[in-house]
């Protein structure tokens, strides 16, 4: 069968549609832009570099979508973004600083203003209006530092807090991890007593090793311990989160592999759930909750793995939420550090793997909870990522749940 010139142009204008049209169906659609802060180099001295990553809409598969930019110092430690999405901050534990950056509408980074320390951070929270900034660490004495901000600038301390444990005022308490209620009223701080707790050394303390400190927020930031704070948390609280409602706090107890729960009272007092606390994998040391307040998920960094659990919301209480076939495990590359889940559509979650150098990805289920692997992860990044943060990218509403 012969075709004529005319025909010939028609057949390959008409496959020239086609292929385009396919092409347009396959192409990639950011819905959330994701930041982790590694290293240049596995040295104590490597400068610290946080990395772009697009997240494609259909299959939360990750790609790299800007240079990476400097930290501002060494050994990034720990990320936080306002709710408005147009700020981020970057704790270095290597200079002892906190690194204020612009966000762009593409994603991009812009470096603006920084505060230096009188101690070397761990953890950072940002609270829902976008006023104040909250940074923990030190271990001698541990501190919880509060810092006002303006339009996303950080300025002045606003307050400030010495941890310590009634009756053991001289032990070394080390923060790990500090989250911030969503209404602003509260802040709880993770931390363990390394003279009670120190198994490459002596101990020198009788005390419980593993706490939770909680304090009322009031006017211009000013903090009031809550009564009966510390509450005691297990061994060594590796990370702690509060449920979207404000009625629940978790943290992970990183020396006993599990999560300990409490219901939020009065007076931002904490009570152990009636039930728990859950079993963990090994070394848990990362936990979120879904946009959603549904289910709860935590990075397990010895056992390379990542827990789901379902949310009893009326009492709180986590249950093991059933695989997906074929991922019973949920296993991400080596020794998982921090754990976020995407805020756009609240169906993907996201590991940073320090030993892997990389960030593992999975598609979370919202019927069921379950979770199961991205397509091509996991997803190279610099040397030893240790803290991420997404962002949505659009102009969609993001996924929240009211109290």
């Amino acid at each position: 069968m012969k075709f004529s010139k005319v025909s010939q142009l028609g057949l390959v204008s008409t496959l020239g549609l086609l292929v385009a049209t396919l092409l347009s169906g396959c192409m990639i659609v950011t819905i959330d832009y994701v930041y982790v802060a590694c290293s240049t180099g596995t040295s104590a001295g490597s400068a610290g570099q946080i990395q772009v990553f697009a997240a494609d809409a259909e299959s939360g598969a990750l790609r790299m979508v800007d240079k990476a930019v400097s930290s501002g110092g060494t050994q990034p430690v720990a990320l936080a973004t306002t709710s408005d999405y147009e700020n981020l901050y970057a704790a270095n534990a290597g200079n002892k600083t906190v690194v204020h950056f612009t966000i762009a509408g593409d994603g991009s980074l812009t470096q603006k203003d920084s505060v230096t320390l009188p101690f070397t951070p761990s953890s950072l929270a940002v609270n829902l209006a976008g006023t104040y900034l909250y940074v923990v660490g030190g271990n001698n004495p541990g501190q919880l530092a509060v810092y006002s901000l303006s339009s996303g600038t950080i300025g002045s301390v606003a307050a400030t807090e010495t941890l310590t444990v009634p009756g053991f005022t001289s032990d070394l308490i080390a923060p790990t991890g500090v989250t911030v209620l969503n209404n602003g009223n509260a802040v709880y701080v993770a931390a363990y007593d390394q003279s009670a707790y120190n198994p490459n050394g002596t101990v020198t303390s009788s005390a419980n090793p593993g706490w939770v400190f909680g304090y009322s927020v009031g006017s211009n930031g000013a903090l009031t311990p809550a009564s009966g704070s510390p509450y005691q948390a297990g061994v060594k609280p590796s990370a702690i989160t509060a449920d979207p409602t404000n009625r629940f706090v978790y943290t992970t107890d990183y020396a006993s592999n599990q999560m300990i729960g409490y219901t939020i009272e009065s007076g931002s007092v904490l009570e152990f759930l009636v039930s728990g606390p859950a079993k963990t994998g090994n070394q848990p040391s990362s936990l979120a909750i879904d946009p959603r307040g549904i289910y709860i998920y935590v990075a397990n960094s010895l056992s390379s793995t990542v827990s789901a659990y379902s949310i009893s919301l009326p009492t709180g209480s986590p249950s093991t939420v059933v695989a997906a076939t074929g991922s019973a495990n949920n296993q991400t590359d080596s020794e998982p550090v921090s754990l976020i889940i995407d805020p756009s559509l609240g169906r993907f979650v996201y590991t940073a793997n320090y030993l892997g150098n990389s960030i593992s990805g999975f598609r979370l289920n919202p019927d069921t909870g379950a979770l199961t692997a991205t397509q091509a992860t996991p997803y190279p990044t610099g040397a030893n990522p240790a803290a991420l943060v997404a962002i949505p990218h659009g102009n969609h509403a993001v996924q929240t749940v009211t109290p």
